[in-house]
Order: C-alpha cells, then structure tokens, then sequence
C-alpha cells in the first residue's frame, strides 16, 4: 500500500493518478509534470469544467509533524492551480493534551492557508479528550471549544474567505456544502470511537451518558440530513457526482471491526445506499481516521459492509478514498475534478511533502 517517497520534484511529477474502479481494487496511471498542468489556459486559470484541490487529516500528530505542520501548509500553498483544501479531522494525535492553546496553535496554522480552508472535525479533538493523558476534559466542553476556536464566522471558510451553505442555524457550523462545476461537496461531522458513543471511564462512567447520547443522534440526524439535501441539489441540476468528507473510517480494513466499535454509523451508511441508488452521477467519499490510503467500493454488491450494517441494497458507484495521516504523513492527496467526458469525474495522487 505504501509507495516508496523522495522529496524531489521529479518524484511529485511520477506520482500515481488513481483511477476508481471495481469493487476492491484501483487502476494506476503514471502522469508527468507536463500533463499535470495540460489543464489551464494562458492565463493559468483552470479551464472550465476542470480544477484541483488538496485532502489532509489525521495531522499534525506529534511534537515533530507539529513542527514540519507549517512547511507542508506552505508547500500545499505553492501547488498550483488549488482551487481549496479539505481537512478530514483530527488535528492533534489520539496521547496529547486537548488545550486551548493547542487549538489556537493549528487556527493559526489553518489561517496561514491562501485558498480556502474547509475543516471537519475528528475524535482526537474532543471525544477522546476524557483520557488522563490527554488532560481528563468533558469531551462535550471540548466539542464546545472546537466551535468557538474554529467556527467563528458560520458559512465562511478558514484560510482564504469562501462562502459556504452551513447548518450553524440547527447548531452544526462545522457541516457546509458547496458547489463547484457539477460537483456537489458536503462535509460531515461524522467521528471515530463510534461517533462519540464510546465510553468516559476517566470521567466515571462506564456507559454513554444521556447528554453523549443525545449529542450524537443530534449530530448523525445533521449528517443524515446534509446527505440527503447534498443528493437533492445534485438531483435537481443534474450534476456529475456527488463527494462527502468526514473524519470516520466506517469500513475500517486495518482491524476486525466489531458492532461495538461502528453502530452508531449504521444511520449515515443506509442514508448513503438510499441516495446513491436514485443518483445517476458518480458519489465519492473522503476519510481519514485509518491513517492508511486506501481506495475502495465498500457499499457494492456482495460487500461484507452491507451485511455487517444491515443494509438492503447497494452503492456499486460510490467510491471510498482514506488519506494518509499519523506516522503515513508523508503527503498530501491532490484531487482532480475532470472535464465532462472523462472516464471518472475524480482523479487522484498522493504529493510527498518536500519536508
């Protein structure tokens, strides 16, 4: 799964293009430099109907990716024809303190971005904040901070200004969607340790509490529902594909995943299935969370996934892509919006950090 890396240019311009196929498996192309930038016109604006932006998430984990955190800002900054960047959540490793000035820290960093920033939150950030070594917060106080820290103008991005539709009025500013050439973006505060459902044994209890149970089903059904009215408007404007992001990895490859560990997913997957089924266009899905890169189908017919949630149906157009992220920070995903006519609306390649 991982490919070998070097800083050098002429190993960003052999990176792979990866291609959505079928179910389990990616096709791999190798593009150069010159086909890279075939895409603009004199002008160096992207042509109509074509343009880039950049994937993170799972970063900074650590003292050292902390420190190299602005070099990678800046190399993201300096690749051309990035239209935004999406972060996938998780902005501090899962063994670290959950303070203020650690937030403040990355919204500095976050600021420092000369597209437009669009951050979604993780599980690091705040639902796994009750554990000792990470200061032994009420993960919901924390929850609290991220907004205030984060989302301080609702339906504006971070880095450079981008207005975006955004759910601050049902109380979820974290959840925006914007629409760009045919493509319908949405992202979703959907979260690792079973969206938040997991347990605060540091905090004394054993079991979900009822103010963490009614901040999750509040929170999916504001998933729930921006998935729906993301399909609604590509529908209605008969739009090529529709791409979600969020921080969970509900199809989990890298361990075997119990009911215990993804239920509260269970909602957000048959929405998915539902909606994908009376789409005519293509449906991608961003993620972080299991720091490996993968590229999948994980709602086809025959998955395991489908049994595994209890699902009637399938999603056979909906692609999965999980970007690198933990001790995988070695790059950046770099995603291409294609020209009508071409074989997929989406490509892709992982961009090693020079640093």
């Amino acid at each position: 799964m991982h490919l070998s890396r070097t800083p050098a240019l002429a190993a960003v311009a052999a990176a792979l293009v990866i291609l959505p196929t079928a179910a389990g498996a990616s096709a791999t192309s190798a593009t150069s430099a010159a086909s890279a930038t075939s895409a603009t016109d004199a002008s160096g604006q992207s042509k109509e109907g074509h343009y880039r932006f950049a994937v993170i998430g799972d970063a900074p984990y650590g003292d050292a990716q902390v420190a190299a955190f602005p070099a990678w800002v800046d190399q993201i900054n300096a690749t051309p024809d990035l239209s935004f960047t999406i972060h996938v959540g998780d902005i501090k490793n899962g063994s670290s303190q959950c303070t203020n000035e650690y937030f403040s820290m990355i919204r500095t960093q976050f600021d420092r971005f000369t597209m437009p920033l669009v951050y979604t939150p993780g599980d690091n950030e705040w639902t796994d904040c009750h554990r000792t070594n990470n200061g032994t917060f009420n993960p919901l106080e924390r929850l609290a901070a991220i907004r205030s820290t984060f989302f301080t103008r609702p339906g504006h991005t971070l880095g450079a200004d981008m207005t975006v539709s955004s759910q601050a009025a049902a109380g979820f500013p974290e959840n925006v969607s914007f629409r760009r050439q045919g493509v319908d973006i949405a992202t979703l505060h959907v979260v690792g340790s079973n969206n938040g459902l997991l347990p605060w044994p540091e905090l004394g209890h054993s079991t979900p509490t009822p103010e963490q149970a009614a901040e999750e089903k509040a929170r999916m059904d504001s998933a729930v529902a921006q998935v729906r009215s993301a399909f609604t408007d590509a529908r209605q404007r008969h739009d090529r594909a529709v791409a979600l992001f969020l921080q969970a990895d509900m199809f989990d490859p890298t361990y075997a995943v119990s009911w215990a560990d993804d239920s509260a997913f269970q909602p957000l997957v048959r929405e998915l299935v539902a909606q994908s089924g009376s789409f005519d266009g293509e449906v991608y899905l961003f993620n972080g969370d299991s720091h490996v890169y993968n590229s999948d189908k994980p709602l086809a017919a025959g998955s395991r996934w489908l049994d595994f949630y209890d699902v009637q149906g399938s999603a056979d157009h909906l692609t999965r892509v999980t970007v690198d992220g933990s001790s995988n920070n070695k790059d950046f995903l770099e995603v291409t919006v294609n020209r009508p006519g071409a074989e997929h609306v989406l490509s892709w390649e992982r961009v090693p950090y020079a640093s």
